[in-house]
């Protein structure tokens, strides 16, 4: 992967402010691009776009292709004539510093579908056309996501393993009843889908427009109840009732003691070989139609991935199986030519990671804060840069810079000090100048350390399962003073 030197802010959407309790693809995301502008960014990093299922994690996701109906913002709905302004929940109050995803979800999926009856007693040529060509276009995915959300609502929203026998093993004639019993609810989801593609590559093609370039993520694994797992069974490692076999997980860590049990479905690769990795191409394909630079998510999962046996209560009693990530990524790469791939190398990054990694270019990435370690060696030092890697202050996954400050030893604040002369009174600050001041070619910081939030901001924590991915920001919080100190910094030290 080849880049200039620049530089960008990782933020979600659903961090965005906004008046109706989540951020959305609407007026704020575009006044977000203008700040990025404003402040001389080049980047803007977001999480995966996915239709959200439990927990609320974008890496939990009903479907590797579609999007998250919840992003989908109402007030283009009026504009687009789907809805009335009298539809929109004005009088509701939503927390504008936290999404209370159980209130989004009571107050915007009856305006969605109000969206879709409304579209069908429209006549509208034009839009009824673009919809057509956006089912034909994205029929292999759609089809079978629409079908599986209308399933899942039909079934009181259970996961697919305990739908009716037949359905759940797709047997024909299950297959054409619930198609035909279900079809206007399946007309629903594609319609959603619809929506969700044009607002957000209207968005995308805004911030293109202005030099922006997006950073999209990848999730390695999906989620088991989902419409990819329920469609494609035989791609993943289930038994012939098609209960999971092994999950995915990885070892104790930095971040758990027990390690981490995600409880995602484990790919049959050599199923995969056979199809040419196919669903892998589809896949990466349609990644690349949502952004311009792609993240994979555990990318150490492509060399070896750690197998922990269904049914255990933590990721301990795993075991390590190597995976033929050369052979799908050299596929891939074959297939849709060359790809701007950043690969998400932490955790525990063996010399097969590596290699992986610098066969195809992919840049990695350094973390700031774990690079201040006053007990051990390790690679996020800025001085083992070299220019091909994506430097943060910190990630999702990780406490604010702020929080991290707080929280680390004397000795760890003892060789900050030494290091790069870190403020103590502005400490978040100090790593991201740091961050901008590398060789990296990128460097990117999340939107909580440039308002300087502590712990309490934090996006995720890895292994807990339920509680994060809330924190959004009020609008009054982003002031001029943040676009100055952006574009001096940025300007200084030439990205």
């Amino acid at each position: 992967m080849e880049t200039t030197r620049s530089s960008g802010i990782l933020l979600h959407i659903t961090s965005l402010p906004g008046k109706y309790g989540i951020g959305t693809l609407g007026k704020e995301a575009f006044d977000f691009v203008d700040f990025l502008v404003e402040s001389g960014q080049k980047v803007w990093q977001i999480l995966p776009l996915g239709h959200t299922g439990y927990g609320d994690s974008p890496y939990q996701c009903y479907s590797a292709f579609a999007g998250n109906p919840l992003l989908i913002d109402l007030e283009k709905l009026v504009n687009e004539g789907l809805l009335k302004k009298e539809d929109l929940p004005d009088n509701i109050y939503f927390d504008d510093e936290k999404v209370d995803f159980g209130k989004v979800h009571t107050v915007k999926y009856p305006l969605l579908h109000k969206a879709y009856e409304n579209h069908k007693k429209i006549n509208d040529k034009l839009r009824s056309v673009k919809f057509q060509n956006f089912c034909n276009k994205n029929g292999k995915w759609l089809e079978d996501y629409s079908f599986f959300m209308a399933l899942k609502k039909h079934f009181k929203d259970v996961a697919w393993t305990q739908w009716e026998h037949d359905i759940k093993f797709k047997r024909p004639d299950s297959v054409n009843y619930f198609r035909e019993h279900l079809h206007d609810d399946i007309n629903y989801y594609r319609f959603i889908q619809y929506l969700f593609y044009k607002h957000w590559l209207e968005l995308k093609s805004y911030a293109n427009l202005n030099d922006i370039s997006i950073i999209g993520d990848i999730p390695l694994y999906v989620a088991f109840d989902s419409s990819d797992a329920w469609s494609n069974p035989g791609i993943f490692d289930f038994d012939d009732n098609l209960n999971p076999i092994n999950v995915a997980g990885v070892p104790p860590d930095y971040f758990s003691e027990t390690g981490q049990l995600w409880g995602n479905p484990l790919y049959k690769w050599e199923t995969l070989k056979n199809t040419g990795y196919q669903w892998w191409i589809d896949r990466i394909e349609a990644n690349f139609t949502l952004y311009d630079i792609l993240r994979i998510d555990h990318f150490r999962g492509l060399a070896a991935f750690w197998a922990v046996p269904f049914g255990e209560e933590t990721a301990i009693n795993g075991q390590w199986i190597e995976a033929p990530g050369e052979d799908m990524l050299k596929t891939v790469f074959d297939k849709l030519g060359s790809l701007n791939i950043i690969a998400e190398d932490l955790g525990v990054i063996t010399p097969d990671v590596v290699a992986l990694r610098e066969k195809f270019n992919m840049p990695g990435m350094k973390i700031l804060q774990f690079a201040f370690d006053s007990g051990e060696e390790n690679d996020f030092m800025p001085h083992t840069y070299d220019k091909n890697c994506v430097v943060y202050s910190g990630t999702h996954d990780n406490d604010t810079t702020l929080g991290h400050f707080h929280h680390s030893k004397e000795s760890d604040k003892h060789l900050m000090m030494e290091y790069f002369g870190v403020n103590k009174k502005d400490p978040a600050w100090s790593f991201i100048k740091l961050a901008w001041s590398t060789v990296a070619n990128i460097s990117i910081a999340p939107m909580q350390d440039i308002f300087r939030l502590d712990t309490d901001a934090r996006m995720n924590f890895p292994g807990k399962a339920s509680g994060y991915w809330k924190w959004r920001y009020s609008k009054n919080l982003l002031t001029t003073s943040h676009v100055e100190d952006l574009l001096k910094i940025t300007k200084l030290y030439g990205r």
